[in-house]
């Protein structure tokens, strides 16, 4: 627990003394009770549950001004609360060794399965977006609070060759931040320089849109994720590293998934044959870079138990936060409760 307002805990040295007070007080009515004829007609009359029970409530009010003196330095401190997330983006590899029989009934199969049963489990007001990519990458659904339109998407997937990771992350955050010119063509092309604009021109531009952007830091973006889901290495497009860190500057996290085999499997098709393997590596520096984690499903089982795990973590979270306002409700409960204990044991006001 760490304190905006260290110096208040001072405060705290008051409750020595105030309990001091108590004592001394007990101390000078059991003098004054010495001047009864008899002590143990005092004793009779108090009884053994009524001496331990007149303790509780300063006891109570006690602890309400500890918790008040807390809750004046502005603790935080870690605690589980719902997540602020608000849209997911999903994306999702299409390429061809999706067909592989290593994860049943295939790898695909299995990913829209797995992926259909994640969107049963998120909460109902986060929304989701799809993207699916090969050789290249698009939105086949807006980010929507309809699971039945997303599912419709998801069984719409049709398998594509090559295999663009970046490409898919790229897209996503242009789906993010669709005013943040996000241009997946520049990226893997280069600017294009518009007819009429000198090169010099066109640099000046570039450079101003540069300063306008401000890096934040990995991890930082609380309202946006992204779920990599991808069975194979890179073959054609943005790197994916360089696209991680395009993440990793806006704060957003790339949860990354490796489905398959670790060894691969050879497959073919109409007359081709290639082995397709998971570049473990890789998924792990992404999700390393945007402070996100790696997950790795080597069966149809494991998939559905790793998307089951990003559900309950992507509907909450752990985080610093301030919890003053917590101890002074506490506060508050507590010298209620001491009240109301004594005007009901006692007829009074502590």
């Amino acid at each position: 627990m760490t304190f905006l307002w260290p110096q208040f805990l001072w405060l705290l040295l008051s409750i020595p003394l105030l309990v001091a007070v108590y004592v001394w007080l007990l101390r000078r009515k059991k003098k004054m009770a010495l001047r009864y004829a008899s002590l143990s007609i005092v004793r009779e009359a108090i009884g053994a549950g009524q001496s331990m029970r007149r303790h509780i409530p300063p006891l109570l009010f006690l602890l309400s001004l500890a918790a008040m003196m807390l809750a004046s330095s502005r603790p935080f401190a870690v605690v589980t609360l719902p997540s602020e997330r608000e849209t997911i983006m999903l994306a999702m590899d299409v390429s061809g060794s999706m067909r592989a029989t290593d994860v049943l009934p295939n790898r695909l199969v299995a990913s829209q399965n797995a992926a259909k049963a994640f969107l049963a489990d998120l909460p109902r007001n986060v929304r989701v977006g799809i993207v699916a990519f090969a050789g290249t990458a698009a939105v086949v659904q807006p980010p929507t609070l309809s699971r039945e339109d997303l599912t419709v998407a998801i069984d719409k997937f049709q398998l594509q060759r090559g295999t663009a990771i970046g490409n898919g992350i790229v897209v996503a955050l242009a789906e993010l931040f669709p005013d943040a010119g996000i241009d997946l063509a520049s990226m893997q092309y280069g600017r294009e320089r518009p007819r009429g604009v000198s090169l010099d021109q066109a640099s000046t531009e570039s450079k101003e849109e540069k300063k306008e952007f401000t890096p934040v830091a990995p991890g930082s973006y609380t309202s946006a994720a992204i779920i990599l889901l991808t069975d194979g290495q890179r073959t054609t497009g943005v790197d994916s590293l360089d696209a991680a860190k395009l993440a990793a500057d806006r704060g957003v996290r790339v949860y990354t998934v490796g489905v398959g085999t670790v060894e691969g499997e050879t497959i073919g098709f109409e007359g081709w044959s290639m082995r397709v393997k998971l570049d473990e590596e890789t998924l792990k520096g992404i999700a390393r870079a945007t402070q996100a984690e790696y997950f790795y499903a080597g069966t149809a089982a494991d998939l559905k138990k790793v998307y089951e795990t990003l559900s309950s973590r992507l509907a909450v979270e752990k985080k610093e936060t301030e919890i003053s306002g917590l101890l002074a409700l506490l506060a508050a409960a507590l010298a209620l409760l001491s009240a109301a204990l004594s005007l009901l044991w006692f007829n009074r006001i502590l």
